[in-house]
């Protein structure tokens, strides 16, 4: 009996000195491979990042589509990758409408955008759902390493800032550093897109009947505010945001970005929450 007792001792004094030799810097424990959910905490205040602005085609009327749905919303509410401000816009197409449920969230100007793309990707072919990231890499939507891996990249590329506030009556201001990373001289364009989180539906038809579907980031409005020249002073302006009755305010992103026309590349982005009423 004695004998027991001390080799239970022994073995949980064994126990004790794995998990502090493991906490020490070096220690197996402390080297767990990054994954896509622990792979970092949430950015702090001061830390410099690079906005990097994820966009998702997706549909209502897709079954594909409500993990790509998901997988958004995850880039956007944990930002998974150091160095990366992830900006997240979900545009709904309008050409599964016809297919059993018509999208409420659905407009031509996402299929036309979508179409853009698929130009300036030499005409591989549109679907859903798919994710483009900083207009550089698209990929099937739903895949989480894909994902990470071109937030990552397009993170290591700095961008010049976009700072944003608003005045009153809903009169939103932006200025953008100088462009001095953009490769072609035809122009750029600035876009400014409304974008809603917290939406829910329930689908009625089509092949994801009877499903509650979560969005977040959709693109309830989006608008070319103009072209503009790689100006060594930057670019500045203002612009009157209004928001439709029924889109939730308190939930409302106001996203401001600068693409090439040719190459599709984001230039620089950034996001504000709506003010408060």
């Amino acid at each position: 009996m004695l004998i027991r007792l001390s080799s239970l001792t022994v073995f949980a004094v064994g126990i004790l000195l794995f998990v502090w030799w493991a906490r020490q810097p070096g220690g197996s424990a402390s080297a767990a491979p990054e994954a896509w959910d622990t792979a970092h905490t949430a950015h702090s205040e001061d830390a410099a990042t690079t906005p990097v602005l994820v966009e998702l085609f997706t549909s209502e009327g897709c079954s594909s589509c409500p993990p790509a749905d998901a997988l958004l919303s995850r880039l956007g509410q944990n930002q998974p990758v150091r160095g990366a401000d992830v900006i997240v816009l979900e545009e709904h197409v309008d050409y599964w409408d016809r297919l059993g449920w018509k999208d409420p969230f659905s407009s031509q100007a996402a299929t036309e955008r979508q179409n853009e793309y698929d130009q300036s990707f030499a005409g591989n072919g549109v679907y859903t759902p798919q994710m483009v990231v900083d207009g550089r890499a698209k990929f099937v939507g739903n895949s989480d390493s894909d994902a990470l891996h071109a937030i990552r990249t397009a993170s290591q590329a700095p961008k010049p800032a976009v700072r944003l506030s608003w005045e009153k009556d809903d009169v939103l201001t932006m200025h953008v550093e100088p462009l001095n990373n953009t490769a072609e001289r035809d122009g750029q364009h600035v876009y400014l897109a409304v974008a809603e989180n917290m939406l829910h539906s329930d689908v009625k038809r089509g092949e994801n009947a009877g499903r509650g579907l979560e969005h977040n980031g959709v693109v309830r409005q989006l608008t070319p505010l103009g072209k503009i020249d790689a100006a060594p002073a930057g670019f500045s302006s203002s612009v009157a945001v209004h928001s439709a009755r029924e889109w939730n305010r308190a939930n409302l992103r106001a996203v401001v970005f600068v693409q090439e026309r040719r190459s599709r590349h984001i230039l620089a982005a950034a996001a504000i929450a709506f003010p408060k009423v």
